[in-house]
């Protein structure tokens, strides 16, 4: 038993991977063989990287002991200020640099007025959530514009690999995956988000630029929701200045399903990416095994306070232990 408790705090996404892998049986089961087939599978990973992006982005900003409600209003913002830029006559090249600038743009002022007027991140961000998508919908003028028909799609939306099993969206979002998560678990910079979520007065103590760290974090995670949205956009062919509704409620729920800690200082990116690959799951398992999809909302709400529950019991189960020996 306190092999295991020192196992879970060291790998707190393990967890999620055994309930990830036992949803997997059960729904393969529940829909006759259906769920693990070629195309089911297709469909799933074809859409993982559009949420699965949001939630690292969240994720490791939830280790840095902070929270972005904005994430699914700059999702809708980035592909807007994009195409309205490509209607002009802006190369696509420089739309794309352009709509990632004003994510930063947005990251960095969430992130100003949460550390300089010392105001929750949770209340910066709900008011960002209302004017990134109120200018998702001036910006558009009511009507989305009509993206140029000679755009780079393949370099997204293109189906590879055996029996075109993944789209070039998939490769992204591997490779973004990768990247950050060896700067979480490899990088001083990483260290720092650790330290600085886990305890910020101790880590300010020792040098360590905490709102500086803050900032990257808030801004890293704006850029991801803008790059994903681009991707949702691409994928339907235009857009729409609804998308990304609710998608910040979803990506804190696939970080904490993850094993991330709502006060911060835990979490991988690979938990977060097993928490969006659950709620995927349970979204594509429910219809293919004929439930009710209205139970859908119910499941991701039940895994969230689950999560949180089960990881407070684990950790305060581990510490009892340590001070026994």
């Amino acid at each position: 038993m306190k092999r295991l408790f020192k196992t879970y705090l060291e790998k707190p996404e393990l967890a999620g991977l055994i309930l990830l892998v036992l949803l997997v049986v059960i729904f393969e089961i529940r829909s006759d063989g259906v769920f693990l087939n070629q195309d089911n599978l297709r469909g799933i990973l074809g859409i993982l990287p559009e949420t699965g992006l949001v939630a690292i982005g969240v994720t490791i900003l939830m280790i840095s002991g902070e929270f972005d409600l904005s994430v699914g209003s700059v999702f809708a913002l980035m592909p807007m200020s994009m195409a309205v830029l490509m209607v002009e006559g802006v190369p696509f090249p420089l739309a794309l640099l352009t709509g990632l600038g004003v994510c930063a743009v947005i990251g960095f002022i969430n992130g100003y007025v949460t550390i300089r007027f010392e105001i929750p991140s949770f209340i910066t961000t709900l008011g960002m959530l209302f004017i990134a998508r109120s200018l998702t919908i001036v910006v558009s003028g009511g009507f989305p514009p009509l993206l140029p028909a000679d755009l780079p799609n393949w370099l997204f939306t293109s189906f590879v690999g055996p029996g075109h099993m993944f789209r070039m969206s998939f490769l992204w979002f591997v490779g973004i995956a990768v990247l950050t998560s060896l700067m979480l678990s490899r990088t001083n910079f990483g260290n720092w988000i650790k330290a600085t979520g886990g305890f910020h007065p101790a880590a300010a103590s020792m040098g360590i630029p905490t709102a500086r760290v803050k900032l990257a974090c808030f801004m890293l995670c704006s850029m991801l929701s803008g790059f994903a949205g681009m991707l949702q956009v691409l994928r339907l062919g235009s857009p729409l200045p609804s998308i990304g509704e609710g998608l910040e409620l979803q990506a804190v729920a696939s970080a904490v399903i993850g094993g991330a800690s709502l006060a911060g200082g835990i979490g991988t990116v690979a938990g977060g990416i097993i928490g969006t690959i659950l709620i995927r799951i349970i979204d594509n398992g429910l219809v293919l095994s004929q439930v009710d999809a209205n139970w859908f909302k119910f499941a991701i709400g039940f895994l969230t306070i689950f999560a949180v529950v089960a990881n407070a019991w684990m950790r305060k189960r581990a510490k009892a232990i340590k001070m026994e020996n």
